[in-house]
């Protein structure tokens, strides 16, 4: 029994191991989507998006003004490199952090408390963003991104010049 099970797990395995640039893509594909999104609402609307960040939003550091400018062009830049996958790790590592001041700045996603909804179900697109941001920083962007091509191409030319 055990010789027809081990050849057959790990047929299975290599096969879904195929599956890796697929998954990759679509959660780059996923978050930048979500957060491109969140960009075109606010600057489709520069008096609402000002009126969050001084009104609701708590964001550290930063003045209601540069923090609402900076939110609007973050979502709207760093998203394509994550989607086209070029400096996927450090763009998943940025959003990452991103995405934790976000919520970290609206009190409103978490109304039974950070710590209870860390758990429950408070701030939920957030977590899976941030668990596919993780994801991306560990895995990088897979074989189908910018990021595996230009290391194609450096290598090929490293190869050459050798």
């Amino acid at each position: 029994m055990n010789a027809r099970i081990l050849p057959l797990w790990a047929r299975t395995t290599g096969l879904l191991e195929g599956l890796s640039p697929l998954v990759l893509l679509l959660f780059r594909l996923f978050v930048a989507v979500a957060f491109w999104r969140a960009g075109v609402v606010k600057i489709d609307d520069p008096t609402g998006t000002h009126y969050l960040f001084s009104e609701e939003y708590q964001v550290p550091l930063l003045s209601a003004s540069v923090a609402a400018f900076l939110g609007t062009w973050v979502e709207l830049i760093v998203p394509w490199f994550l989607a086209l996958g070029l400096g996927t790790r450090l763009m998943a590592a940025f959003l990452f952090v991103y995405n934790l001041i976000a919520v970290i700045s609206y009190p409103a996603l978490w109304p039974n408390g950070f710590w209870h909804g860390l758990i429950g179900s408070d701030f939920a697109d957030h977590k899976a963003w941030g668990l596919m941001l993780l994801a991306l920083v560990a895995w990088g962007a897979g074989r189908w991104s910018l990021d595996a091509l230009l290391s194609r191409v450096l290598k090929s030319r490293a190869t050459a010049h050798a």
